[in-house]
């Protein structure tokens, strides 16, 4: 039962992330994501069988201290945009920002709420919505293709280095599995220390100071 409270928080927080995108894209003038059904909360039609499901089950299952997932990303289409470069830049950091605004606000819930005894239960699962949310924000902030980080560090590229932005789109995917998989220690110990600072600057203590489902300190 934790593993699936934890993959249905991953999923709802996916889920927010890409139709912040559409939702972002449609703003700018591109209806794309709109016409496809995707501005909407259903998770159906934002479901990836890898990144929403086998990734964060199999990450659930490993020992790390990590817990990744992602959706579908929504269809976009940048040339429908009333700005074309700062569009694609406001539509890359929407899904970052919907994450931190939902760590922030349930955060700061409990950050003024976890001394209050009606609220004692419920401190384990405001954690766990908290953290991972940090956590997607800050792994999408990775530039490394398909990650939002990497759209936004694509528009300031030089034309010089066009070359190698395509060879980081055309294989950045393989090379993420990769560092996840073969290489966790290592790509989960590079955004642990914003992922940490970030959670104690909202809640006001570390995160391995409160009870959580997700079993993030050991």
């Amino acid at each position: 039962m934790e593993v699936i409270f934890l993959i249905g928080v991953l999923i709802f927080s996916v889920v927010l992330h890409e139709v912040s995108h559409g939702l972002a894209a449609y703003s700018q003038g591109d209806s794309t994501a709109k016409d496809a059904g995707r501005l909407t909360l259903n998770p159906i039609p934002h479901i990836d069988p890898v990144g929403s499901i086998l990734v964060p089950l199999i990450l659930v299952l490993l020992p790390v201290r990590g817990l990744i997932a992602w959706a579908k990303p929504v269809p976009v289409n940048p040339l429908n945009f009333r700005n074309r470069k700062w569009g694609e830049v406001q539509v890359s950091l929407a899904g970052i920002a919907a994450n931190l605004a939902l760590a922030v606000t349930f955060g700061l819930l409990l950050r003024f709420g976890m001394n209050q005894e009606a609220l004692q239960a419920i401190v384990p699962i405001l954690r766990d919505i908290v953290l991972l949310n940090i956590i997607l924000g800050i792994f999408n902030m990775v530039p490394i293709p398909p990650l939002d980080g990497s759209h936004v560090l694509s528009v300031f590229l030089p034309p010089q280095l066009a070359e190698v932005r395509d060879f980081f789109f055309r294989y950045g995917f393989f090379m993420l599995l990769a560092l996840i998989f073969l290489f966790p220690g290592l790509f989960f110990g590079l955004i642990l220390i914003p992922i940490l600072g970030l959670f104690q600057l909202i809640v006001g203590v570390p995160v391995c100071a409160l009870p959580g489902i997700f079993p993030f300190c050991y």
